[in-house]
C-alpha cells in the first residue's frame, strides 16, 4: 500500500509510492564512460591558467612550490556583487534590496579528472577547512545574513565546468524556507525542551533501520519521510548550530564520512549527478540550542514533475530504509579495487 510520510524537521509531506516502488538498483545510472584528462588546457580552474580567473581569495598550498592544493576565487559570474552596498528599497508592496552579496567558488583539486569520492580523506579535510574558514569570514560581515555552501557534480545537477568544484554564496537576507525551518525547530524547543535533530538523530540510531553509516562523531541516514531515492543527511552527534562551530578532529572525521557516502554513490549507483549542501544556522543565531547543521546530499535521479511543482509535495518511489540498506552493502574497497 501506498504511504503518507511527513517529515520530522520541515513537516512536509512525502508519498512513498509503494505500488510502483523500484529496487535500488534500478535506480543504477548506465551511462557511457568517457575517460577525462588531468589537465584540461581551456579550462580556467587548471593548474597554469590562474590567470583566466578573478584574483584568488584564498589557497591551500602544496608542497611549498608555489603550486596549490584548493584555491578560492570570485565567480566570474557572480548571481551577486561584491563590491555593492547592501541597500533596501520598500515601495508599497514591492521590496528590494540591491545585488550586494558574495559569490565564490572553491576549486578543489588541481586535478581536472579527480571526484571527490576519489580522493583522499585528507583532501576532503583541506576542502572543509576552506570552507570553514570562508564561512567563519563572511559569518562576521555584519553586511552578511546567511552562508550556502553547496556542490553541484554533473550536468542534471546544475554544474557547468566539469573540474572538480563547489560554490559559495554569502547573501544579505535570510530565505523564507531557512525562516521557515528554524521556526520549526524553535516552536519544538519550545514545546518539548529538546532539539528536534538530536531527538531524530538518537531515535533513528536505536531503529538501526534507515542508517548508511556512522563514525566517531557523524552519523549518516536515509530521511524516514526521504523526499527522493537516496537523500542522504550526514548529522553530527555533537549538538552545533553553526558549521563554524566545527573542531579539527570533526572536520577529519567528516571528510571520511562525506566522501565515503560520495563514493558508495559513485560505484553503487555508477556516479550519478547529485547535490549536495551545509544546511547551517545563519549568523544571528550561532549557538542556539534548538537548530543542528548538517549535510544534505541528494543524488539526481528522478526529476520534479506537475505534481510535485503544484503541490510541493514529493514522490519518493524508493523506500528510505531499502536505499539504507543499499548503501550499507556497497563496500567501498572491494569497489575500488574493481574499478582499478
Amino acid at each position: 500500500m501506498p504511504e503518507l510520510r511527513q517529515n520530522f524537521l520541515t513537516k512536509e509531506w512525502v508519498i512513498i509510492a509503494t505500488e510502483r516502488a523500484k529496487r535500488p538498483e534500478d535506480l543504477v545510472v548506465h551511462r557511457q564512460a568517457n575517460p577525462v584528462a588531468s589537465f584540461v588546457e581551456t579550462c580556467p580552474f587548471c593548474p597554469g591558467n590562474e590567470s583566466k580567473t578573478p584574483p584568488e581569495v584564498l589557497r591551500v598550498p602544496a608542497n611549498g612550490n608555489g603550486s596549490w592544493q584548493v584555491r578560492v576565487v570570485p565567480n566570474r559570474f557572480a548571481a551577486l556583487a561584491r563590491e555593492l552596498e547592501p541597500s533596501r528599497t520598500i515601495h508599497r508592496s514591492r521590496r528590494t534590496i540591491n545585488g550586494f552579496g558574495v559569490h565564490d567558488v572553491i576549486i578543489e583539486t588541481p586535478d581536472h579528472a579527480q571526484f571527490t569520492a576519489r580522493m583522499s580523506d585528507a583532501q576532503v579535510a583541506d576542502v572543509l577547512r576552506i570552507y570553514r574558514t570562508r564561512y567563519m569570514e563572511l559569518s562576521h560581515d555584519p553586511r552578511i545574513a546567511h552562508v550556502t555552501i553547496f556542490k553541484n557534480h554533473g550536468r542534471d545537477a546544475g554544474t557547468s565546468l566539469e573540474h572538480p568544484h563547489s560554490q559559495l554564496i554569502a547573501t544579505p537576507v535570510i530565505s523564507q524556507q531557512v525562516r521557515e525551518r528554524f521556526q520549526h525547530a524553535l516552536s519544538h524547543y519550545d514545546e518539548y525542551g529538546e532539539c528536534m535533530f538530536c531527538q531524530m538523530v538518537e531515535e533513528e540510531l536505536q531503529e538501526e533501520k534507515r542508517i548508511v553509516m556512522t563514525t566517531e562523531h557523524f552519523v549518516a541516514m536515509e530521511l524516514f519521510a526521504s523526499p527522493t531515492p537516496f537523500c542522504t543527511h550526514i548529522y553530527p552527534r555533537r549538538h552545533m548550530a553553526s558549521f563554524g562551530g566545527i573542531s579539527g578532529a570533526e572536520i577529519a572525521d567528516l571528510a571520511r564520512i562525506l566522501r565515503a557516502i560520495l563514493g558508495k554513490l559513485y560505484y553503487g549507483l555508477e556516479n550519478p549527478d547529485f547535490n549536495y549542501s551545509i544546511r547551517s544556522a545563519p549568523a544571528e543565531c550561532v549557538g542556539v540550542k534548538y537548530f543542528h547543521w548538517y549535510v544534505s546530499v541528494i543524488p539526481r535521479l528522478t526529476r520534479v514533475a506537475g505534481f510535485e511543482l503544484g503541490s510541493g509535495m514529493f514522490i519518493n518511489t524508493v523506500l528510505p530504509e531499502a536505499a539504507a540498506e543499499f548503501l550499507r552493502q556497497v563496500k567501498l574497497e572491494a569497489a575500488v579495487a574493481g574499478s582499478q
